[in-house]
């Protein structure tokens, strides 16, 4: 799970250094720089709750239920 969100994160920031996904049980914690959180979230949340949607999904597949948290640093 973290190879996943690692490779979309990675994807959409300018700052690829700042970026740090950590999986705690089924919560996944994205860190990223603060001028790139407007890119993860995205306009109205839409972004995150793509990545959300992406990453409940594949969890099903192996039968856990992740939860997806921004941070920033």
């Amino acid at each position: 799970m973290q190879e996943l969100v690692q490779y979309i994160i990675t994807g959409l920031v300018e700052n690829k250094d700042a970026v740090n996904v950590e999986v705690d049980g089924e919560a996944v914690k994205v860190t990223v720089a603060k001028d790139d959180m407007g890119k993860i979230i995205g306009k109205q949340g839409r972004t995150a709750k793509a990545i959300r949607t992406i990453v409940r999904a594949a969890g099903a597949v192996s039968g856990k239920k992740y939860s997806v948290d921004i941070l920033e640093v």
